[in-house]
């Protein structure tokens, strides 16, 4: 996975982001102001930036400007919410920008899809006999493919990349089948059910009461 590097002088936001995103399987360093940020940079070869704009020392737009040219990703996370703030995060090369506050799910998104663009993405995930290549939409259980349907495989890789967080049946919904969608919660039960079945997932695929469903990956 990814190595990001977190730069937030808020240190509960930063600590959050920290935490999820390892649970997912990216490695992540965190500083708390600009400065350091630029010293952590010239330490590491950093696969993305996640980058608050009111810092301490050095602000965002001076880190951006300071990076431009080592073409690393850069995510804007900022409380700066005007269009001419966003206008101005994006000319100046930040690869995408969001506003807090911001929920953790929109965060992985937005992180997994830059990664994508880049060709940083993990391209396959394997967990027990189980083998996804998340390029091909192929699932293979003990290196036999598995007939699953498009929209299993879309829910299998919303759990994949949000391993370890427990996600509700709603989102689920909004993620696996998108806003429009029109049927319940019970169509989310109903593919569970089969995934768990297809691919022998009974023990990891966890059922969190009254909540939803988690994809337990231990280290």
């Amino acid at each position: 996975m990814a190595l990001i590097l977190i730069v937030e002088d808020e240190m509960p936001i930063n600590v959050l982001i920290n935490r999820n995103l390892k649970l997912v399987g990216h490695e992540c360093i965190s500083v708390y102001d600009g400065e350091a940020a630029l010293e952590m940079i010239q330490k590491h070869t950093f696969d993305l930036i996640l980058l608050d704009i009111m810092l301490p020392k050095m602000n965002g737009y001076e880190v951006l400007e300071a990076v431009k040219k080592m073409n690393i990703p850069v995510i804007f996370l900022t409380s700066k919410s005007s269009l001419s703030d966003r206008v101005k995060g994006l000319t100046l090369g930040a690869d995408d920008y969001i506003v807090k506050p911001f929920e953790m799910v929109e965060l992985q998104a937005r992180v997994e899809a830059l990664l994508r663009r880049t060709n940083k993405a993990q391209k396959f995930f394997v967990l027990s006999n189980v083998r996804v290549n998340l390029d091909g939409r192929q699932a293979f259980l003990n290196d036999k493919l598995v007939d699953i349907t498009p929209q299993e495989f879309d829910l299998l890789v919303v759990l994949i990349r949000n391993r370890n967080i427990a996600l509700s049946r709603e989102k689920l919904l909004e993620l696996a089948w998108g806003y429009d969608f029109e049927g319940d919660t019970r169509t989310v039960d109903v593919h569970i059910t089969k995934l768990r079945k297809k691919l022998g997932l009974d023990n990891y695929i966890k059922t969190v009461y009254k909540l939803g469903y988690r994809l337990e990956v231990l280290d």
